[in-house]
């Protein structure tokens, strides 16, 4: 296969996938240990670190706030911390490029610190809604002024001491309570984030390691108390970070759905809180088998080995969202190629990521041949029963990473080329994705 940043690209039937890859480091980890590192009093070491374009630019924004990041080699940096309360006025705006993560996690450590940050991003990002994460953040006191719709550019004033609050959060977001918990290092007192349905645990995981005072507690009701004592003093840490599960599912069903596979993913990255896709696809009859359980460095792994196997359509319990949020792009793909119908609901998330993947995707699998009807909140997919689905359309990627390499997959199950008119954005999460699969194929 050619550069995967080449524009557009053609995926083709394939024959069996066999053999064993490792994915890149976990993108949630990664933007969440430089962060830490950052503000660490010393010397952190990383390896396995994802090195695409979205982590890349939270390693500069913290280069920027007076942290020194240097890679040491491939997928291994060392961050000498500024401390707690000693992040630097940058000298001009932050690029956050695509990364929606990295935008709202930063906006947290800002907002509790004496400096004024701007933050601007490419077409995408500056499309997609910051408010979530400007009402908790603007009542600990920082003062932000956004564009219009609560988007970027958008400027953030620092309040320091800010104002410890309990913030009960109005939508599952991982994204919200680390951008409060971040905050809250800076801030004196307890800090209180309620958090009615479960989701990613790594910011909560990664504040222990590093020597935040943090606890959670499970009310009578289900929901997680996570509180937070600050001013924190964190210290440096060596952090291993496990394969991004994430970026795992495109193989997992890849090799699900391509007739005679055979494949093994290497060290997996399995928290629970994002293993959802995992259960959800054996749920369907995926033979999935995960072979030496371990733990590195606080967080659970396996490696995953995956055989072809015929899908039975499911209704998904709305429940899981969350640990599966990312993964329902490639899932519905899956669920395109199963026997029978698959029934989505509750994923108004969705609509509000790098695209309205909701609507995108419904759109591409139409046009590939398969049968996919929008909801408002989800999608209602008629499966093939394991036939190639007609393909031979080309798809817009709407300059988003998770819909193009999705569309990539359903490219190596359908009768006629699929094509992708544009590759680049892959870049932003998973830079050798096409090299991985170039090398499973004979």
């Amino acid at each position: 296969m050619t550069d995967p940043l080449s524009s557009p690209r053609r995926f083709c039937a394939s024959p069996p996938l066999t053999g064993r890859i490792t994915i890149p480091g976990d993108k949630s980890i990664s933007h969440r240990a430089l962060m830490l590192s950052a503000l660490a009093v010393g010397t952190s070491r990383v390896t396995g670190l994802l090195e695409g374009h979205d982590v890349l630019a939270t390693a500069a924004a913290m280069r920027a706030m007076g942290a020194r990041i240097e890679r040491t080699g491939e997928g291994a940096w060392e961050i000498a911390g500024v401390g707690v309360g000693s992040l630097l006025q940058p000298a001009g705006a932050l690029d956050m490029g695509n990364s929606g993560t990295s935008t709202r996690l930063l906006m947290g450590l800002v907002a509790s610190h004496p400096i004024t940050v701007t933050f601007t991003g490419d077409a995408s990002l500056s499309g997609r809604p910051m408010g979530r994460v400007i009402d908790p953040l603007s009542q600990m006191g920082a003062d932000i002024v956004a564009s219009p719709g609560g988007r970027l550019p958008l400027m953030v004033r620092g309040l320091a001491p800010a104002i410890p609050l309990a913030y009960r959060l109005p939508m599952a977001s991982a994204q919200v309570k680390s951008a409060v918990l971040l905050a809250a290092l800076n801030t004196a007192g307890i800090t209180e984030v309620i958090e009615p349905v479960p989701t990613r645990d790594h910011s909560e995981r990664m504040l222990q390691a590093f020597g935040a005072e943090l606890s959670v507690d499970t009310d009578s009701d289900g929901a997680r108390h996570i509180r937070i004592l600050g001013e924190a003093e964190l210290k440096p840490q060596t952090i291993v970070v496990p394969g991004d599960p994430s970026s795992a599912a495109f193989f997992l069903v890849a090799a699900l759905l391509v007739p005679g596979s055979d494949v093994t993913i290497l060290n997996v990255g399995l928290n629970p809180t994002r293993a959802g896709l995992i259960d959800i696809l054996r749920q369907m009859g995926g033979d999935i088998a995960l072979l030496g359980a371990r733990e590195v460095g606080g967080e659970p792994v396996a490696d995953l080995h995956v055989r072809h196997s015929a899908l039975r359509g499911i209704e998904v319990d709305p429940a899981v969202a969350p640990s599966m949020i990312d993964e329902f792009p490639i899932f519905f793909v899956a669920a395109a190629l199963a026997q029978g119908r698959t029934v989505t609901t509750g994923l108004d998330e969705l609509r509000v990521k790098e695209s309205d993947r909701l609507a995108v995707m419904a759109a591409g699998l139409e046009a590939i041949g398969a049968r996919a009807e929008e909801s408002a909140d989800g999608l209602v997919i008629d499966g093939s029963g394991g036939e190639p689905l007609p393909g031979g359309a080309l798809i817009a990627g709407h300059l988003d990473h998770r819909i193009c390499m999705s569309f990539a997959i359903a490219g190596l199950v359908s009768k006629a080329p699929v094509e992708i008119d544009d590759m680049a954005p892959v870049a932003t999460s998973f830079p050798n994705f096409e090299a991985l699969l170039a090398g499973l194929q004979p």
